[in-house]
């Protein structure tokens, strides 16, 4: 029975995350993980060993963003590093908050992660670090390079700790911090637990409350995800609260709240894809009652 929620679970999140993962959040991407695949990955809640975790090289990096790039774009952002490796040492934040913004510009957000983390190296704030930390896991989210991941969830990791211990009252970091170690870097449920007690200062924390919806749905605590989810769209509904809502409801088998849900999600995003997804599997749903 075990066996057969876990399946249905990511047979239906693979599906969402390869139709509509571009209009959400990271959390879609990375709601779940490939499984029982030896080079995958570490599946969301084991952790991950720093001795297995591969260093990110920017300059590989930066050849195979701007291979994706056209000639022009490719050609400024090598100007733009050009300047910033020739840059003297009290002109390098300057030149790497220009490849930063570049890099993101054209949504790549390793190189402009890791561009993030040498200003906060540099310039060690709260909010640089923050910065840092949340690109980083932009970065985990979107990639399925299995030897890369590993190495983003570790920098993200680094960066909200260094966060923390600048402010270890920051909701921000702690909410980062906890979803890196519920990712892989530590035990599961200390990364609950720092999440919960943001929620339990700041009920209406949404990244906190997302983050344990979706670690909800992950681990089949189905009933706990509804009532997530639920909370969050009292205090802001949204497509992708709605879509998980959905989700949830589904896999408990309650095919009509499951539609209702989906329905409110495709409302709400006006996407064309999104609504086709939505379309048919609402009509799967009817089916089945």
């Amino acid at each position: 029975m075990i066996k057969s929620i876990r399946s249905k679970q990511i047979f239906l999140i693979g599906a969402i995350v390869l139709l509509v993962a571009f209009l959400f959040t990271r959390d879609i991407k990375g709601l779940v993980k490939p499984k029982e695949n030896p080079g995958a990955a570490a599946p969301a809640g084991a952790q991950m060993a720093p001795t297995a975790t591969a260093a990110i090289n920017l300059d590989e990096v930066s050849t195979t963003g701007k291979n994706l790039l056209s000639a022009s774009l490719s050609a400024e952002i090598t100007s733009l590093e050009q300047a910033f490796k020739s840059a003297p040492e009290n002109q390098k934040v300057s030149a790497a908050k220009l490849l930063a913004q570049k890099w993101d510009d054209v949504e790549q957000a390793v190189p402009s992660a890791l561009y993030l983390e040498v200003i906060a190296d540099k310039e060690p704030t709260l909010n640089n670090w923050l910065l840092t930390g949340e690109k980083f896991m932009k970065a985990f989210d979107n990639t399925r390079d299995s030897l890369l991941q590993p190495a983003l969830l570790q920098k993200a990791n680094a960066a909200y700790t260094n966060a923390v211990a600048i402010d270890s009252t920051s909701a921000d970091a702690k909410t980062g911090l906890g979803i890196t170690i519920v990712n892989g870097m530590g035990a599961p449920m200390q990364g609950i637990a720092m999440l919960m007690d943001v929620v339990k200062k700041d009920p209406e924390n949404l990244k906190a409350n997302m983050s344990l919806g979706t670690f909800a749905i992950k681990s089949g605590q189905f009933d706990k995800a509804i009532t997530r989810f639920n909370k969050i769209i009292e205090i802001k509904p949204s497509p992708d609260a709605y879509f998980y809502l959905g989700t949830a409801q589904e896999n408990l088998g309650n095919n009509e709240a499951a539609i209702d849900a989906y329905l409110k999600s495709k409302k709400l995003a006006g996407n064309a894809t999104l609504s086709k997804f939505i379309d048919d599997k609402v009509k799967a749903l009817k089916n089945k009652n």
